[in-house]
């Protein structure tokens, strides 16, 4: 779950929350994890009800019906493919730091072919591979961020002569929505690990366990990483590789270069967690009988979701390709919203069943419930109107699903 919340937009939200709330940007990362842990509190109740892979399309079916159970799981899709395109932009906006001559189109689209092809390859082979890749690059990543914020917290005890002065930020609501709204997309991705559950030893046990413990370490590291970049960074809001940056001011040019490898290093970890969970939506949908059969079809050596994950991939590249960082992570969040709002109004639904199956109970579900559907609610209010159409026209695409499924 960590390796699929802290992607490689750690390595980049720093300088768009500074420049959006300067001083008070850690502030947001406190109060956009109380939302998502308010949202995450919901999941992890409805979730210790299941053992069935398939994660919040489940859950969203079982409580509502078959259409919002489709529409969570199409929204579902486009937040798992837009979020990896969005690293997948940034991987390559790194990687071009270190050979410039990738970073013409025509390189990038060459590089997304072999990053993204060969991290296919790789879960399409089997599971277990995919989860050994998954869980090395979660470790390297996170020793990277905490190496980052304890020699920068070294730095700034010992070196007074490069800390900033403390400057009074001026923040409108707008911008608090809109630092959120980027937040979202840095927080969410938990619920991608939850479609593996069937997969996992007790999960009705292990998952919401293993859900807060998760966005509780990660939001500690997020606000974290923020203090040091704001403390050390002269124009932090300005920065294009704020981390990197930042390192050099303490570390020098050695340190600058360890941060970069390792925002390569979180966006190929993020990717390889997403190939392996995202795939296995569809495969959940196609053994529900709501996809097409081909989706949950399962390789007879390999016995993983082979057409799953090669299509996964495709639609991984394309949105690469076709869009960029900022443009993936905002579509991210808002559909992603949509998905937390759906959960939020399950809540309710399942407890009044009252069946004794949930292992995990929240107190006061109804008000968790309201505050989590409020959150998405205000939130989805800043999208754009691109965001809107492509929203709304994967909305319909689910409809449309659901009545050709009808007759």
């Amino acid at each position: 779950m960590i390796n699929s919340i802290i992607g490689v937009s750690i390595f980049k939200l720093p300088a768009d929350l500074a420049a959006k709330l300067g001083w008070l940007s850690p502030v947001s990362c406190l109060l956009a994890g109380a939302g998502i842990l308010i949202v995450a509190g919901c999941v992890a109740e409805v979730s210790s009800r299941y053992t069935e892979s398939g994660g919040l399309y489940l859950y969203a079916r079982d409580a509502l019906g078959q259409f919002p159970g489709l529409l969570v799981a199409w929204l579902t899709w486009l937040t798992r493919i837009a979020a990896p395109a969005a690293a997948a932009n940034l991987f390559c906006t790194y990687l071009a730091q270190f050979f410039p001559s990738l970073g013409t189109k025509q390189a990038e689209v060459l590089t997304l072919v072999l990053l993204l092809g060969h991290l296919a390859l790789l879960n399409y082979i089997g599971v277990r591979a995919g989860q050994r890749v998954s869980n090395v690059f979660t470790a390297t990543k996170v020793a990277f961020l905490l190496f980052f914020v304890l020699s920068g917290a070294l730095a700034w005890v010992i070196h007074p002569e490069i800390r900033l002065r403390f400057e009074p930020p001026r923040a409108s609501l707008r911008d608090w929505f809109s630092a959120t709204l980027l937040l979202v997309y840095a927080y969410g991705g938990f619920e991608g690990a939850l479609s593996v559950g069937g997969e996992t030893k007790n999960p009705r046990r292990d998952t919401p366990l293993a859900l807060l413990t998760a966005l509780a370490i990660v939001c500690v590291v997020y606000m974290a990483v923020q203090m040091i970049v704001l403390a050390l960074l002269p124009a932090a809001g300005a920065s294009p590789r704020p981390l990197a940056d930042a390192a050099a001011r303490f570390l020098g040019p050695a340190g600058a270069f360890a941060i970069a490898v390792a925002a390569l290093l979180s966006a190929y970890g993020y990717l390889s967690a997403n190939v392996l969970h995202a795939p296995r939506i569809t495969l959940a949908l196609a053994e529900q009988g709501d996809f097409p059969s081909f989706f949950g079809a399962i390789h007879p050596r390999y016995r993983t979701p082979h057409a799953s994950i090669l299509i996964y991939s495709s639609l991984v590249f394309v949105f690469a390709a076709l869009g960029s960082f900022q443009w993936n992570a905002v579509l991210s969040a808002v559909s992603r919203l949509g998905v937390y709002g759906a959960i939020a109004i399950s809540l309710p639904v399942l407890r009044r069943r009252r069946d004794g199956q949930a292992q995990f109970l929240l107190p006061l579900p109804h008000l968790f419930s309201a505050a989590a559907l409020l959150f998405s609610m205000v939130l989805l209010t800043q999208m754009s109107r691109s965001e809107l159409l492509v929203v709304g026209g994967t909305s319909a695409v689910a409809l449309l699903h659901w009545l050709l499924i009808k007759r």
